[in-house]
Formats: structure tokens, C-alpha cells, sequence
């Protein structure tokens, strides 16, 4: 319910769990380790079978033999926070001095981790979720974009390991999600890997540009756990040229299969996963009678653009990859899968294999590190190896650089709104690979 959503947010805003570096929850553990047998007004401290005399002395102990007693006594608090965030609104008594009794302190710094996730189930109130999902990942230090709607909720976020792991808990603990763990997809990173924290409410938790209500992830293809679809593509690439009745489609945009992709599949040359209803409608033809096996980076955009096709009517079936190619790449490294995988992030791309199999914008050598174009005003990605950005060639092509140091010169104090390039705009919208 709305109330019971929004006692979670105002407890959530009320206890500070971020007391890494304050010197009363730091206090608090050591003084539970006060021997209160002495009479005298000396103070000792008896931790490990080790007495201590000084602060300082029980102090150093502390921090360095019991950080993962108390990151366990962390999990421990939260969990008993959500558990009673879950009973009826009545009964939200929470007591802070009770949270505070555990002695604990939450880590935000140390190695980090980002997660990707979508889940899909109604909200009734979005909105409140989206309070919720606010005051959750800031207490948590977490940064990414979470986009919440009627349908579901969709995010990336990143933090430390222990903010991670406890976001994880809250949205498999919540009771309209009833997430499993294995719907996180992980990889290494953290809060660095955002500029900043984004959550909002949308029509679409992927935008596809059709209304939900009308195509519905619920008339989604089959789900091929990674190993199921691992053998389909092992199938395909056996049967060679031969084999005309199966199509590997990528749904990703242009410039996430142009770094990686599985091997013979057919990446649409779309800029945009909008673009992707309008591919599907002028390539009918392509698809007719055929079996599809569909894939993307986490999933989502498989729930919805395989329920588009689905809608046409002219596939014989439609199977798509089960947790993307990030659950993919988990059990095969080195599978059919080459190259980079784009991410939505500061990073831009991880690995799991060494295969380079794109090329620099204006040497042709082989390179794959994405970088924004140096333009102001340009929103595009480019692939400049090292060399040629030292001979300057550091914008998305030669007519976005041109103009981009005319504007400079001409006005260099004012801020140009993003725009595209005409090596995007000269390209077609709609590719024809029929």
C-alpha cells in the first residue's frame, strides 16, 4: 500500500546507515567489549581472549579483525528492517536504538560491483516505488538509472559490494517484485561508473515506443536458458549456408553489435531500439516462415521486441536468450559470442574474450574502445585508436570536427544542445535487409 511504502521511505531516510566514520558506531562495538568485571575506574577491554588497556590498542584490533563480523551483523540489521517493513502498517514500530544496538556500520569504499536487472509485474502506484527505489539507493551510495512503470522496473546501478549485495536483498525481499537473485546480472565496476543517480517514472520500462498495453511482455518468445541457446547457434553455424530457415537476430542498436555479436547473426542497422517495430514491419519478408533466435544484452528488449514479431503472425517460432548475453558470457566465456559487450555505463564495454572485431574510424586497424566524440554539442561514440587521436582525430568523423571547432570559434561560451551527426542522420532509419 501507498502508507506502507511510505513509512518505508521516511525509516529509510531516518536511520543513517552510512556510519562508516562516525566515532558512536565505531564507539559502540568497542564498548560492548568493555570488561565490566573490574571496580576500579580503569578501563579494559577483552576481545579474542586478548585483553586491551588502551583505546588505542582495542581500536586497531577491532578495525582489523572484525570488519566481516560486522558487514555480517550489516545484512543481518537490514534484513530484520525489511521483514518488519513487510508486516502490516500497523505494526511499523521501528526502533532506531534497536538498529543501532547491532554495533554495525556499512562500507563505502573497496571494490564495487554493477547490476543489471528488469523484473515484470504490475504497479499500481509507480510513483511510490519510485520514492522507494530514491531513498534505497541513496542511503546505499548507489548511482545508475532505474526506470520504474506500470509494467515493471528496469535498472543499473552500481556501488560497493556490500551496497550491491544489500540492494539485492531489498528488491528480492520486497513483496511485489519476489525477485531471485539470478535475475542480477554482475560485473565488476561501482558508483564510478555513473555520473549520477537517475530514477524515474516512464510509459516503458524499455523504450520501444509501443505502448505496453497493446504489445504486452506477456506474449514474449521461448526462453532458452544460456546453454539451450547455446546449442542452437552451435546447430546453426554447423549447418553452414545450408541452413536457410533460422535467423540469429540481434536487437541491439548499431553501435553495441558493431564491438560484439555472436557469430552469423543479423545485426539490424539501427540506431535506436524505437527504430526496432518499424525494422520488423519493412523486413517481413525476411522473417516469413522462419525461426528466430533473438538475444540482447540483458533480456528486456527481447521481452518486448519478441512479442512485437510475435504480433506480425509470420514466424514459424521466436526463441530469445534468457538473461541475455551477460548470463551468456557467465557460462561461456569464449563461446559463440565475440568481441565486446556493450554497456550503458561510463565503461562502455567489458569482456570475456580477446576477439577484436571492429575497427578504428579512420585507420581501419583493429580497435574497439569507445569514447565520446570530442565535439561539444555531438552525442555520438567514436572509435579512434590511439594514434590517430594523437594526429587529432577525435570526433565521430571529419564533418562532425569541422564543425565542431567552427562553433567553437565562433561562440565559444555557449552551450550547444545535443544533436546528431550527419553520419548518423545520412544513414537510413530503417535499413532494408530483406
Amino acid at each position: 500500500s501507498t502508507h506502507k511504502h511510505n513509512i518505508l521511505k521516511e525509516e529509510l531516510n531516518r536511520i543513517d546507515f552510512a556510519t562508516f566514520s562516525s566515532p558512536q558506531s565505531f564507539a559502540a562495538f568497542v564498548a560492548s567489549k568493555r570488561d565490566g568485571t573490574q571496580e576500579d575506574s580503569r578501563s579494559s577491554w577483552c576481545c579474542c581472549g586478548q585483553t586491551f588497556k588502551e583505546h588505542s590498542a582495542i581500536h586497531k584490533h577491532v578495525a582489523r579483525t572484525h570488519d566481516t563480523e560486522i558487514q555480517q551483523l550489516t545484512q543481518a540489521t537490514y534484513k530484520c528492517l525489511l521483514n518488519q517493513l513487510e508486516e502490516e502498517p500497523e505494526a511499523q514500530q521501528l526502533n532506531e536504538q534497536s538498529v543501532i544496538s547491532f554495533n554495525v556500520f556499512l562500507p563505502f569504499s573497496g571494490p564495487g560491483t554493477v547490476l543489471l536487472y528488469y523484473h515484470y509485474c504490475q504497479l499500481e502506484d509507480p510513483h511510490v516505488i519510485c520514492a522507494w527505489q530514491k531513498a534505497l539507493c541513496e542511503k546505499l551510495h548507489l548511482t545508475g538509472k532505474v526506470r520504474v512503470a506500470t509494467e515493471g522496473i528496469n535498472g543499473t546501478v552500481g556501488g560497493t559490494n556490500m551496497a550491491t549485495n544489500l540492494y539485492i536483498e531489498a528488491m528480492c525481499s520486497h513483496p511485489l517484485f519476489k525477485m531471485d537473485k539470478e535475475d542480477f546480472k554482475t560485473s565488476d565496476g561501482g558508483a564510478e561508473c555513473f555520473t549520477d543517480l537517475r530514477i524515474g517514472v516512464y510509459k516503458e520500462i524499455v523504450p520501444m515506443g509501443v505502448d505496453p498495453d497493446v504489445i504486452s511482455y506477456q506474449l514474449a518468445g521461448v526462453h532458452l536458458e544460456p546453454e539451450e541457446f547455446h546449442k542452437e547457434v552451435e546447430a546453426l553455424l554447423a549447418e553452414g549456408d545450408s541452413c536457410s530457415d533460422t535467423i540469429l537476430l540481434d536487437c541491439r542498436n548499431f553501435y553495441e553489435s558493431k564491438i560484439g555479436q555472436f557469430t552469423r547473426c543479423l545485426a539490424p542497422d539501427i540506431r535506436k531500439f524505437s527504430y526496432f517495430p518499424d525494422y520488423v514491419d519493412q523486413n517481413l519478408e525476411l522473417f516469413k516462415d522462419k525461426k528466430v533466435l533473438m538475444y540482447c544484452t540483458g533480456g528486456i528488449r527481447c521481452e518486448r521486441g519478441s512479442a512485437y514479431l510475435r504480433s506480425k503472425d509470420v514466424c514459424k517460432e521466436v526463441y530469445q536468450l534468457k538473461g541475455g548475453i551477460h548470463k551468456y558470457l557467465e557460462q561461456y566465456p569464449e563461446g559463440f559470442y565475440r568481441g565486446k559487450l556493450f554497456v550503458f555505463d561510463e565503461r562502455y564495454a567489458i569482456s570475456s574474450n580477446s576477439d577484436v572485431i571492429s575497427d578504428c574510424r579512420y585507420c581501419s586497424c583493429p580497435w574497439d574502445k569507445y569514447e565520446l566524440c570530442s565535439t561539444q554539442f555531438c552525442c555520438q561514440l567514436v572509435l579512434s585508436c590511439p594514434s590517430c587521436r594523437q594526429n587529432g582525430h577525435t570526433a565521430c568523423c571529419p564533418t562532425c570536427q569541422t564543425k565542431g571547432q567552427a562553433k567553437s570559434e565562433a561562440s565559444p561560451a555557449v552551450l550547444h544542445h545535443k544533436e546528431e551527426c550527419e553520419c548518423t542522420c545520412g544513414r537510413p532509419r530503417i535499413p532494408q535487409d530483406v
